[in-house]
């Protein structure tokens, strides 16, 4: 028996651990789950039809109690197998940070939330915790090859991402400012303070413009002009820093893949 278990564990880990499958994609196991993720996530947003949930109410449940104990079982397999994790720190030690990880945490959450109907909450609790299951997509995160490259992107370019992030926050600052001073008086429902101008500000510098908020004076236009120029360049900025970012780390992860071979 220990040594049925001694040869089981690390397969079962090899087939949970994304990092063990970076150059050859998904394991079946994960691929497995990523299809599970997927369809409970078809449900969740389903379910919330009224029309659909009356009349399938009960199967909505039922499939919601499979894919929990199916999540469940995937929970105790990677906390059984997380033994087999390199390092010096002992099975133990592995499994309490294996628990205390984001990632099991939101886990156990996807887990709790597929298993409500089993918890008999009330209707209004039902509806808010079916749209919380969808998150369970955030699992995704971990099992894909693609998103550890854009992370890894994204950490390479922080400094230059968070210049930008900063410069943006500044011209929405001066610019619901300069429409409260000019605009205040005249539209005080919409430009009275400068928290309320910045849903103006916001909306001009990402270029959406809904129209529901606009100056009407002459100034006013002009600061909206230049603002709604500045959005442009804003936004384009990090597409360009994240498009050099994605492509370096694609290319050094493409390296090392092949370096490994």
């Amino acid at each position: 028996m220990a040594q049925s278990r001694k040869t089981l564990r690390p397969q079962v880990h090899r087939q949970l651990d994304p990092a063990a499958w970076t150059a050859a994609g998904l394991s079946p196991a994960n691929a497995l789950i990523v299809a599970v993720i997927l369809i409970s996530t078809v449900f969740a947003v389903v379910e919330t039809e009224p029309v659909i949930y009356g009349r399938f109410g009960r199967w909505f449940e039922r499939a919601e109690i499979a894919f929990g104990l199916l999540f469940l079982f995937e929970y105790a397999a990677r906390l059984w197998s997380v033994a087999e994790d390199r390092g010096d720190q002992s099975a133990l030690r592995r499994r309490l940070r294996f628990v205390s990880s984001p990632a099991a945490l939101l886990d156990l959450f996807v887990i709790l939330a597929s298993l409500v109907p089993v918890l008999g909450l009330n209707a209004s609790a039902l509806r808010l915790v079916r749209l919380l299951r969808i998150i369970r997509l955030a699992k995704l995160g971990r099992l894909s090859k693609a998103l550890r490259g854009l992370s890894r992107a994204i950490s390479l370019r922080r400094y230059e991402l968070g210049l930008t992030v900063a410069l943006a926050m500044s011209v929405l600052i001066i610019g619901a400012t300069g429409l409260y001073w000019i605009e205040g008086d005249l539209q005080p429902d919409k430009f009275g303070s400068v928290p309320r101008s910045l849903w103006w500000a916001v909306t001009t510098l990402t270029t959406i413009g809904y129209g529901d908020v606009y100056p009407i004076t002459p100034a006013g236009k002009i600061v909206a002009s230049l603002l709604a120029m500045a959005g442009i360049g804003l936004i384009a900025l990090p597409a360009g820093i994240m498009a050099g970012a994605t492509h370096d780390a694609m290319k050094s992860g493409g390296s090392t893949n092949e370096g490994g071979v």
